[in-house]
C-alpha cells in the first residue's frame, strides 16, 4: 500500500538507490528536499548535474577532479619522486587529512577481485605502469587489509620491483584506542611483524 503521492514515493525511490542510504533515510531526505525552498533544490540539483558532467580523470594520478590535473599533482612543492598508491578518491582525502605525507597519490578505483570479476585490467593499474616510466623513487602500496587490497598490494609489487623501483607497504596492526581482546589474529600478528623500536 502506498503512503505517499506518486512524486514522492518516485523521489524516495530514486533516493534509495544511493549507496548507504535506506528507505529510512531516503524518506527523510525526500522530505527535507520537499520542505527546501524551489531555489534550494534547483541549486542542489543544478550542482550535482554539473558535478556529473565536469568531474573526470586527472591525467596524471586518476583521482576525481574537475580540471585536467588535479590540485595535488598541480603543486610543485609536492614530492613528485614518491607515489601512494591508494584503492579511492576517500582513501586519498584520509591520508591528506593526516596534513603528514608530502608526495603524489595514484587512485586506482577498485580492487583486484577475482570472485568478483575484477582483474588488473578493470583498475587503474596500465596508468600506474605508465606514469612509473618517469622519474619516480618510491611506490608506497596503501590498498586496504582486505583479502582484495592484500591480492592487489601483491600483484603492484610484483609488477614494480624488477623496475628498480622501492616498495613499500603501509604497516597495519592494532588501531589506537583498541582492547586486543576483541582483535583478530592477522591484525595481532601484522602489528607484531611491523612493531618499531622506541
Amino acid at each position: 500500500m502506498d503512503y505517499y503521492s506518486n512524486q514522492i514515493s518516485r523521489l524516495i525511490e530514486e533516493l534509495s538507490c544511493l549507496p548507504g542510504i535506506g528507505s529510512k533515510s531516503a524518506a527523510r531526505l525526500a522530505f527535507h528536499l520537499i520542505h527546501m525552498s524551489v531555489e534550494d533544490v534547483e541549486r542542489l540539483a543544478s550542482t550535482m548535474v554539473e558535478a556529473r558532467k565536469n568531474v573526470r580523470y586527472c591525467k596524471s594520478c586518476c583521482t576525481l577532479t574537475d580540471q585536467e590535473l588535479c590540485p595535488i599533482c598541480s603543486n610543485n612543492k609536492r614530492d613528485h619522486r614518491t607515489v601512494m598508491v591508494v584503492e579511492n578518491t576517500r582513501d586519498l582525502a584520509a591520508y591528506e587529512k593526516t596534513g603528514k605525507y608530502d608526495g603524489v597519490y595514484h587512485v586506482l578505483h577498485g580492487a583486484i577481485s577475482p570472485m568478483l570479476g575484477i582483474g588488473p585490467e578493470d583498475i587503474k593499474l596500465k596508468e600506474l605502469i605508465e606514469r612509473l616510466s618517469g622519474d619516480v623513487e618510491e611506490v608506497i602500496i596503501a590498498t586496504n587489509s582486505s583479502l582484495e587490497g592484500e591480492t592487489t598490494a601483491m600483484y603492484i609489487s610484483k609488477l614494480i620491483k624488477p623496475a628498480g623501483i622501492k616498495v613499500s607497504r603501509i604497516a597495519s596492526g592494532v588501531p589506537v584506542g583498541g582492547d586486543l581482546e576483541y582483535i583478530d589474529e592477522v591484525t595481532l600478528l601484522r602489528a607484531l611483524e611491523g612493531r618499531t623500536q622506541l
